[in-house]
């Protein structure tokens, strides 16, 4: 049999009853599969033996000590549905002379404490995803596992001792791995990572990176290893400062939720932007124009200048009395310490607290000149002082950053005062509320608003810095939300995710560099994925013909896999027949494996799931996905982003684009819509296609 030949299944000796050298090699494989799972429960009941009664101080320490274990307890867990090991290593010579390592998703070794698997994230494995015919990194022979279940069934050997022409090798598991059908949330690429992603997953916790990715280059799966990777790096580190992962929607974060998991990472937080910055309730929608101005970085200069107009300059003395003696710091040495304060640009909320203590060092001063000898308690007993508190008072008032907001979108002279100079006049009635709130409870705060009250927040109180941060589906986010992000890994850094050409929000950004400033990142390194895995070409070759028309100049994703009718395009003849077609096009597609989405413009989706609901067709709603209850999911097109399905019906692309407040963005929208599916795609329309589309 060929060498690149996956072997079909066979049945599965008991390697006890025969002698290793008599098992075939698909058997010796089985038999070293079961060996490590029985390792791996070994290693897990060992952890559930301990006993650490006699060895904590007390309960604190008891119910850490408890957590920690707990949690090495789950990450221990043996999926029985997810391969243990998905590759093989033989080494050459050098420093790994004859050695052989599994590679798998997490390390098991034996009672020895050898390895019977390698952590894919170890340095070993990483000739895994790099070895090539060109440059072979001492490996001889890079073994791929196929899997049907969770039981082994195949392999397929590659020798990279065997020159090529063009070091070309088609892997057929690997391939099969990529198509193989979904349903459900999304999962880990962990045996199919490519060099490219590897060289991103695997690049230093320090530096922050940028991936600019088209459909189905894997960005996502790339970010969310990196993640992983990083924690098997810096473990320790990152358990203190902590780790985030922002998702542009609830949907999609319950859609990559289990990748981090099931490669044994636990504790990793999830959040979108509106989580971040949620200090008051959105009850409110902008217009666009409104939101607009509202994410502009000119509004944090804004809020800086409307914040800082609280401090009133003294225009009286202190006095402090102590006892017998009263101790008079004039009002031109207050106003040279305020100054002071405001010079060094430190938050407000910081210099307010700092300004009692400046001013007691100034009494003390005056003691010590007196002959008496204060030490730290004098100083902070006079610092507490009422005549100290109250100047502090109406130096540098406590401000609360909601309402601070709320005069500025309310009251009109205090905004012209504070953003004179940095707002036109037109773009100051743009966000003024027309309906005033009364207060920080009744206002009907939109989502802008809220990252507008989280800059006000910070300017009062450093936010505090995460580890490590990333941030997907970024090209849709405001300059003001950037900073938002920026402001959680200040001290940390980040892997931010997206595609210029998927950019459907008002504001989306049209420059990484530009976004990357406002994010306080301007030293990242951008990296770009062309090559597309998920994707068909012959699907991505169809919607990249609206790219000259919304993005001129974005390299055009080249895909990998071929598949020979994937795309569909079918015009409905008969007037107001498109819901019918639409519901058998989808019927069709459930006809296939694998998970199923009709996507539609929003306006549509209520009229197209009484349809589906008229024929007995049972739906879901992005975000609801199971592998029980159904396989069709109805998105909106507002929803689909950063989804994926084996096959896609689309419902009408005339209607996504007129959908949009413009041509541009709903082109984008439609460009996302198209390339959601990795098997295949079936559009209908009725009246015409977009002149963008051929």
């Amino acid at each position: 049999m060929p060498a690149h030949a996956p072997l079909p299944a066979v049945p599965d000796p008991d390697p006890e009853a025969v002698p290793a050298a008599a098992l075939d090699p698909l058997a010796r494989e089985r038999a070293h599969l079961r060996a490590s799972r029985t390792a791996l429960r070994a290693m897990r009941e060992e952890v559930q033996a301990l006993d650490i009664k006699d060895v904590t101080a007390n309960w604190v320490n008891a119910a850490v000590l408890q957590a920690q274990i707990d949690g090495r307890i789950a990450e221990l867990a043996d999926l029985s549905h997810t391969p243990l090991f998905f590759g093989r290593l033989d080494f050459l010579h050098t420093t790994q002379e004859g050695q052989r390592f599994y590679i798998g998703r997490r390390h098991v070794h034996d009672g020895s404490g050898d390895p019977m698997v390698v952590d894919w994230r170890a340095p070993v494995s990483q000739a895994f995803y790099r070895a090539s015919r060109k440059d072979p990194l001492d490996v001889r022979l890079r073994r791929r596992f196929g899997y049907t279940g969770g039981e082994l069934t195949a392999y397929e050997d590659e020798d990279l001792t065997v020159p090529t022409e063009g070091d070309a090798y088609a892997s057929k598991l690997l391939q099969a791995e990529i198509e193989r059908p979904r349903v459900g949330p999304m999962r880990d690429i962990v045996a199919t990572i490519q060099p490219e992603q590897d060289e991103i997953v695997r690049s230093s916790l320090g530096g922050t990176v940028c991936v600019q990715g088209g459909p189905g280059t894997g960005k996502t799966a790339v970010g969310l290893h990196r993640v992983a990777y990083l924690l098997y790096a810096h473990r320790e580190r990152l358990a203190r400062t902590g780790t985030l992962v922002i998702g542009p929607n609830r949907s999609f974060l319950h859609y990559i939720e289990q990748v981090l998991p099931a490669l044994g990472e636990l504790d990793v937080k999830q959040a979108t932007v509106n989580d971040l910055v949620a200090r008051v309730e959105v009850r409110g929608v902008d217009e666009a124009a409104a939101a607009v101005v509202k994410g502009d970085a000119r509004l944090a200069r804004v809020l800086r200048t409307a914040l800082r107009s609280h401090v009133t300059l003294p225009t009286e003395p202190v006095m402090v009395v102590r006892g017998s003696r009263r101790w008079r710091i004039p009002a031109y040495e207050l106003e040279e310490i305020v100054q002071e304060l405001l010079d060094r640009d430190i938050r407000y909320g910081a210099a307010r607290d700092a300004l009692p203590q400046r001013i007691a060092h100034a009494v003390l001063i005056r003691m010590e000149a007196a002959g008496e000898a204060p030490d730290d308690r004098v100083q902070d007993a006079v610092a507490r002082n009422p005549a100290v508190k109250a100047a502090v008072k109406s130096i540098w008032p406590p401000v609360d950053p909601a309402r601070l907001v709320l005069r500025l979108l309310s009251d009109v002279d205090f905004l012209a005062e504070h953003a004179e100079g940095v707002l036109t006049a037109e773009e100051q009635r743009t966000i003024l509320w027309t309906k005033p709130a009364r207060s920080v409870r009744s206002a009907k705060w939109s989502a802008a608003d809220a990252v507008l009250i989280d800059e006000a927040t910070d300017l009062v109180q450093r936010t505090p810095s995460l580890g490590h941060v990333v941030l997907d589906e970024a090209q849709d986010l405001s300059p003001m939300q950037y900073r938002a992000v920026g402001r959680r890994c200040t001290t940390g850094s980040a892997t931010v995710l997206g595609d210029l050409a998927q950019g459907t929000t008002p504001w989306a950004t049209g420059s990484w560099r530009e976004a990357l400033a406002h994010l306080g990142k301007s030293d990242a390194h951008v990296e770009e994925l062309t090559a597309g895995f998920r994707v068909p070409r012959e699907v991505i070759a169809y919607a990249s013909r609206l790219l000259p028309h919304m993005s001129p100049g974005l390299a055009e994703v080249r895909s990998v896999r071929e598949s020979p009718g994937s795309l569909d395009v079918r015009r409905v003849e008969s007037p107001g027949s498109l819901d019918e077609a639409v519901v058998g096009a989808c019927v069709e597609a459930l006809a296939h494996e694998g998970s199923i989405a009709l996507i539609a413009a929003d306006g549509r989706v209520e009229a197209l799931g009484a349809a589906l609901s008229a024929v007995g067709l049972a739906f879901l709603a992005p975000g609801e996905e199971t592998t029980v209850d159904s396989r069709l999911t109805l998105v909106p097109a507002s929803l689909a982003k950063g989804l994926e399905y084996d096959y896609v019906v689309l419902d009408d692309p005339a209607t996504i684009v007129a959908s949009e407040p413009d041509e541009r963005t709903g082109l984008r929208r439609l460009y996302v819509t198209l390339t959601r599916a990795v098997s295949g795609l079936t559009v209908l329309y009725e009246d015409e296609l977009p002149t963008q589309l051929g």
